[in-house]
């Protein structure tokens, strides 16, 4: 990924069962609650939470055939993806496709929040999710 496009960690993804039961926990640690969002194209309810300006979103399947009541089912509540700010998904997706990397997405697909999104293969970064986001709210 070129220097000049990534611009940091945008959030980390945790999957949940419930947003409701898990919230209490994490606002023990605390997190502040920001905002509660719903992606119905991806089915997943969205909590984001804050610790200073580090973001973490609560993911919370509202259908069971989602991808993350899908990732749950294998490996149970738990970290879900890193996410990192760039500033031009589209560019992005092109960058990493033309060194081959294996992407899950070939255009930007609508996020929570507005964002542009797009997501790399686990393969090939041995094993972890990374999604590819244009925060319009960031700039």
């Amino acid at each position: 990924m070129s220097e000049n496009q990534l611009q940091g960690l945008h959030h980390i993804g945790v999957a949940v069962k419930s947003i409701a039961e898990a919230l209490p926990h994490w606002q023990s640690l605390g997190l502040v609650l920001h905002s509660v969002d719903e992606v119905p194209s991806e089915m997943v309810k969205v909590a984001v939470l804050m610790a200073g300006a580090t973001r973490i979103e609560l993911l919370e399947p509202t259908s069971p055939d989602s991808p993350i009541a899908k990732f749950m089912a294998k490996r149970g509540p738990a970290i879900h993806h890193l996410a990192f700010q760039v500033l031009d998904c589209q560019q992005q997706i092109t960058t990493l496709a033309a060194t081959g990397a294996p992407l899950l997405d070939q255009a930007p697909r609508k996020g929570a929040h507005d964002c542009k999104v797009a997501f790399v293969h686990p393969k090939h970064l041995h094993g972890v999710l990374v999604e590819l986001v244009e925060d319009p709210h960031a700039r």
